[in-house]
């Protein structure tokens, strides 16, 4: 009796989308795992890569220290996923990193000799990499978590969610549509070309003065 009981309840659960909900749970959980190490890559990155710059560069501070400090903040963050606050805090620093990093790169195109550092080439194709690994996995997160949401708001599935208390998961948010399609590049492009001087308007000739 008790193992029939078992059967029917399994059968009951097995119905009602229980096991595909935790299906998708998993998938969201490895896709999010893979996301915290693409972003560990980047993060690992830094040091070497300023350290080689500096080489070269050594006065510019301002740019290390800020390339520093973003890379010390993404580290302080213990991101909770399931969390909108943490996650949008979390999105925020490592926005930050990145733009302090592109700001580091535009500074080696001053200096040829590091643009020709093998050490420096290599860590650049290596950060390259990485920003399209994070591009990719950022994007199959984004997808895990549509996924599982839209399962668990569908009836009669949202009646297991409600009884189990799987609730809707917060995702990244995405400014631009082609965040999510299309990897950043490296280069982050050169600072913009000063604008010409204004053009000063010419007084008028003066008329000759009438001979006496």
């Amino acid at each position: 009796m008790r193992i029939a009981l078992l059967i029917l309840i399994a059968a009951m659960l097995s119905g009602c989308g229980y096991n595909q909900i935790q299906q998708k749970d998993e998938a969201v959980n490895a896709a999010w795992s893979q996301v915290l190490n693409v972003y560990k890559r980047r993060a690992d990155l830094v040091p070497n890569l300023v350290a080689t710059v500096k080489g070269y560069a050594s006065h510019e501070e301002r740019v290390f220290t800020e390339v520093t400090q973003a890379r010390s903040k993404v580290g302080s963050i213990n991101v909770n996923a399931e969390d909108p606050a943490s996650l949008a805090q979390f999105q925020q620093a490592q926005g930050e990193l990145q733009s302090a990093i592109g700001r580091l790169l535009v500074v080696s195109e001053n200096y040829p000799q590091l643009k020709a550092d093998q050490n420096f080439l290599q860590l650049q194709a290596q950060l390259e990499g990485t920003e399209n690994r994070i591009t990719v996995e950022r994007q199959r997160y984004i997808q895990a978590v549509q996924d599982y949401n839209t399962y668990i708001r569908q009836f009669p599935t949202n009646l297991t969610a409600m009884v189990f208390g799987y609730k809707p998961k917060p995702n990244f948010s995405v400014e631009n549509e082609q965040q999510i399609q299309q990897p950043p590049t490296v280069d982050f492009g050169q600072p913009p070309a000063p604008s010409p001087p204004a053009v000063q308007p010419q007084a008028p000739a003066q008329p000759a003065p009438a001979g006496g």
